[in-house]
């Protein structure tokens, strides 16, 4: 079966940068547009960046400019490139691909 598995988050000050990854498995990958997702305490689970199998992405307004999405087909891997950090970046990340969700990231802003 599809298993993702995410990696890179931490803690960092603001302004800072960061890179998650996510690592899948038990699928045709190429093939799927991939997604990261972000949930904060108390606050509903969103999309941030989403890379489609043509390469083409989308982002929230809310990260425009700052965030990268890219994927390496032949790693079966998407990155999501984190710079100027926010403060209310801080959040679990989420990589989604089809109906599956890897285990998410913890992503910290704090000085």
């Amino acid at each position: 079966q599809v298993q993702l598995v995410e990696s890179g988050g931490g803690l960092v000050q603001p302004g800072g940068s960061l890179r998650l990854s996510c690592a899948a498995s038990g699928t045709i990958f190429s093939i799927y547009a991939v997604g990261w997702y972000r949930q904060a305490p108390g606050k509903q689970r969103e999309l941030v960046a989403r890379i489609f199998s043509t390469g083409s992405t989308n982002y929230a307004d809310s990260v425009k400019g700052r965030f990268t999405i890219s994927r390496d087909n032949a790693k079966n891997t998407v990155y999501l490139q984190m710079n100027s950090l926010k403060p209310e970046d801080t959040a679990v990340y989420y990589c989604h691909l089809s109906n599956v969700w890897g285990q998410g990231t913890q992503v910290t802003v704090s000085s």
